[in-house]
């Protein structure tokens, strides 16, 4: 009897939160914080930005992201590299696929832009500006509790493109530098 009440509940609760909103189209600012980690990092730190985008009715939709990174190369492990600045800052235009589920939109997303990255040190030995084509791919979850305001959740790989030969000709393969990012943010829905 308990058994067959639990499960009814928990079909009630499937049905409601599947059926809660209506399809519609959002357009969507997400400012957010978070940490830079693994890959070419020195431990954990800090990224901040925002994100711009619209989501269809349906699932699919689009976003411009942009974050920095500053202090991303920071020396660890005792190793004294003596850099006195280094940061990092991408611009990625994605598309995002995300099933609307009620007042939770679980998403993946994946596109791409620019890598900015910058290390300099303090005698000048080395100063490295360098532009590069990026891609990232993720996914995350929105959840709104109001209408017009959620909360959202991301993790990102990003990395480099390069092409290798330098050329005329366009031979583009995978640079060495990447990076994972987890950011939570404040979504505004409009």
């Amino acid at each position: 009897m308990l058994n067959r009440f639990a499960v009814s509940t928990v079909a009630a609760l499937i049905c409601l939160l599947v059926s809660a909103a209506p399809a519609r189209a959002d357009w969507l600012l997400t400012p957010y914080l978070g940490v830079s980690f693994g890959g070419d990092t020195s431990g954990q730190n800090i990224t901040y930005g925002a994100s711009f985008g619209w989501m269809g009715a349906g699932v699919i939709g689009f976003e411009v992201d942009a974050a920095f990174a500053p202090d991303l190369f920071d020396e660890d492990d005792g190793v004294d590299l003596a850099i006195t600045e280094s940061n990092a800052a991408t611009f990625m235009g994605n598309l995002i696929v995300g099933a609307p589920l009620g007042p939770v939109r679980p998403y993946v997303s994946g596109g791409i832009g620019l890598i900015r990255s910058s290390v300099a040190d303090a005698d000048d030995f080395f100063d490295i500006d360098e532009n590069s084509f990026g891609v990232n791919i993720g996914g995350g979850v929105m959840g709104f509790v109001r209408e017009n305001f959620g909360l959202r959740g991301d993790v990102r790989y990003l990395r480099a493109i390069r092409d290798e030969d330098g050329g005329d000709d366009i031979d583009l393969s995978f640079g060495g530098f990447d990076f994972w990012r987890a950011t939570v943010g404040a979504t505004f829905r409009f």
